[in-house]
């Protein structure tokens, strides 16, 4: 089989592929294609064929040699993954056999500092996936103190989210904050942390950063739409595997599989399945196992991202989805 030695290494490669098992002609679709590395994987592990989704132009154009070098196989679809269902039937597929998500920003994302992403590099204030609508630049710069405090706080995390809001309105009243840098600086000042930078086990702009990218490119949305697709595509006996780099999307993953894997009061075990329109008939997926797989030592290693990366799995039933997965079920 072909190999492609400048793919991207995504992480928990060996587990998602394991989890996969992509067989001899099926169908597998890859909604984060990023630099291909799970494609590719998957593409030489069986002779099938995979549909690569993309919100990312830079990334799809990327990823056109790839689609030459496996031609017939691989399939590349610029769009969101949310929207996967649409994307396959205009290809003229109902369903498929795997589905593999890898949520978050890519590395290639995070390597460009035109892009914006990271506190790293010094660039403009984009974030932007689809280089569409709103920059991070628009958000710091025109929102009103008390919701950018709230985006830091529910999107990331951020226990110091007002402090870090009001020192930026502070900023911007002097002159805009337009690059990565300066609004990484402005966090580091609020925080005081300046002197204890080299004690620290993450920058202290990384839950700024993550927040003000997770809410601009509407991911937890994205996410949870993504989810509630692949029941609608996965044929009986498809897997689903997805990989989160945070307790935010880890957490709408988990309650997602939890609630369709029949995790939910049914009275008595002895009794019969209700058959009644409307009642709980059975799990719409089956889980491969209750805990999330993480990345091993070595991997970490290698890889330090791989560090807060977690994998969970299911297999998709015969049965329906009782009822679409929300943010209030997350």
């Amino acid at each position: 089989m072909m190999t492609n030695k400048k793919s991207h290494i995504p992480v928990l490669l060996k587990e998602v592929i394991e989890a996969l098992a992509p067989k001899d002609g099926e169908i597998y679709v890859d909604g984060t294609f990023g630099g291909g590395g799970y494609s590719v994987a998957i593409l030489n592990a069986a002779d099938c064929k995979v549909y690569a989704i993309d919100r990312d132009p830079d990334a799809i154009e990327r990823g056109r040699a790839l689609e030459k070098e496996f031609s017939g196989r691989l399939k590349l679809l610029h769009g969101k993954f949310s929207n996967m269902d649409d994307l396959l039937k205009a290809e003229g597929e109902e369903a498929v056999d795997g589905i593999t998500l890898d949520i978050g920003v890519s590395s290639y994302q995070l390597d460009q500092a035109e892009r914006g992403f990271s506190f790293m590099k010094e660039g403009p204030l984009d974030m932007r996936m689809d280089r569409k609508g709103e920059t991070a630049a628009d958000v710091v710069n025109t929102y009103a103190e008390e919701d950018l405090a709230n985006i830091f706080y529910n999107f990331g995390e951020e226990r110091a989210s007002r402090r870090i809001a009001r020192f930026i309105v502070k900023a911007r009243a002097e002159a805009p904050v337009k690059t990565t840098t300066e609004l990484a600086k402005i966090v580091i000042n609020a925080l005081g942390a300046k002197k204890s930078m080299a004690a620290r086990r993450t920058h202290p702009a990384t839950k700024v950063f993550q927040a003000l990218r997770i809410y601009i490119n509407r991911e937890l949305d994205e996410l949870l739409q993504g989810l509630n697709v692949s029941l609608k595509l996965l044929r009986e006996g498809g897997r689903l595997a997805v990989v989160s780099f945070h307790s935010l999307e880890d957490r709408i993953v988990k309650n997602f599989y939890f609630e369709n894997s029949g995790n939910i009061p049914q009275g008595s075990r002895h009794s019969p399945p209700d058959a009644t329109p409307g009642k709980w008939r059975g799990p719409t997926l089956i889980l491969a196992q209750k805990k999330r797989i993480k990345a091993s030592e070595e991997e970490i290693a290698a890889n330090p991202r791989a560090r807060s990366a977690s994998l969970r799995v299911a297999t998709r039933s015969g049965f329906a989805q009782e009822k679409k997965f929300s943010q209030e079920g997350a």
